[in-house]
């Protein structure tokens, strides 16, 4: 079953800045979430009910599954990815 990707604003200008062959590579590994949303390699953010990550180069995607959409909450490099995330309870 193939899920409907749906990029938050946020991640959305992120991607839009980055050089053309890192939105690529990062384009590349949303869409693949649309048909495996779990993929090798896939972390589950802790103290995060529903917010997984996956890794781009040295950029994390962080992204929630729902049952037809899987939603890109950021994208953000290594060092940011996690900042400022409130807690889901």
């Amino acid at each position: 079953m193939a899920r409907e990707v749906v990029l938050s604003d946020q991640a959305e200008a992120v991607i839009r800045k980055l050089p053309r062959n890192l939105q690529r590579q990062i384009i590349a590994k949303t869409e693949a979430l649309a048909t495996e949303p779990r993929p090798a390699g896939v972390k589950k953010l802790v103290g995060h009910q529903d917010l997984w990550r996956v890794r781009s180069g040295d950029y994390r995607i962080v992204y929630s599954i729902h049952d037809a959409v899987v939603l890109i909450v950021r994208v953000a490099p290594r060092g940011e990815a996690y900042r400022r995330l409130a807690p889901k309870r």
